[in-house]
């Protein structure tokens, strides 16, 4: 790498140790909507994108004290883009397996039956779902019945996400475990 950069780096990087908001500022506004394009172009999801820059920009913050100035942050920042991609695809692939589960309880429940059926079953739904423990339930509805993606729940809620995913993987298996148990 170019003297001239490995400087202008140290620089950068010392500041940012310092804490100099100024600084982390000019780096957001830099490279944020360049790292949007880039996640977009990974994700075709606006949200999901808008999130990968987001978490990426914060563990950046985070991880400053360990920066290299003979490293490109830009090409930190770009790799920190795809490794959470890639995270949050495997991280997806594992939840939409669990969202295909709960679809198939779902069309268990409510195939091949008559509209008054199609109510009750959508009845017995909800009150399996009431039987869930208060926390766990209060998410999966946030979830399932509001449409909020698992950060908003988290930010809502002051917890993490992991818990949020938590919840929710807990709330298929009691759901799966009610269901099964109800059809022996």
């Amino acid at each position: 790498m170019d003297q001239k950069i490995v400087e202008k780096n140290k620089i950068l990087i010392n500041k940012l140790q310092e804490g100099n908001e100024k600084v982390w500022r000019e780096l957001i506004n830099k490279y944020s909507d360049k790292l949007f394009g880039y996640a977009l172009s990974l994700s075709f999801d606006h949200s999901i994108a808008s999130d990968i820059v987001q978490q990426v920009f914060i563990s950046f913050y985070e991880y400053r004290y360990k920066l290299k100035p003979q490293y490109s942050m830009e090409s930190f920042l770009y790799k920190s883009v795809y490794n959470k991609f890639i995270t949050e695809y495997h991280k997806n692939k594992s939840l939409t397996r669990l969202h295909e589960q709960y679809y198939f309880i779902l069309e268990q429940q409510l195939s091949n039956n008559s509209d008054e059926e199609l109510s009750k079953n959508i009845d017995k739904m909800n009150s399996l779902i009431n039987k869930l423990p208060e926390k766990t339930k209060m998410i999966f509805s946030l979830k399932k019945k509001h449409g909020l993606t698992n950060q908003e729940i988290a930010e809502y809620n002051k917890i993490s996400l992991k818990t949020v995913e938590a919840h929710i993987t807990k709330a298929f298996k009691l759901l799966r475990s009610m269901v099964e148990k109800i059809k022996e």
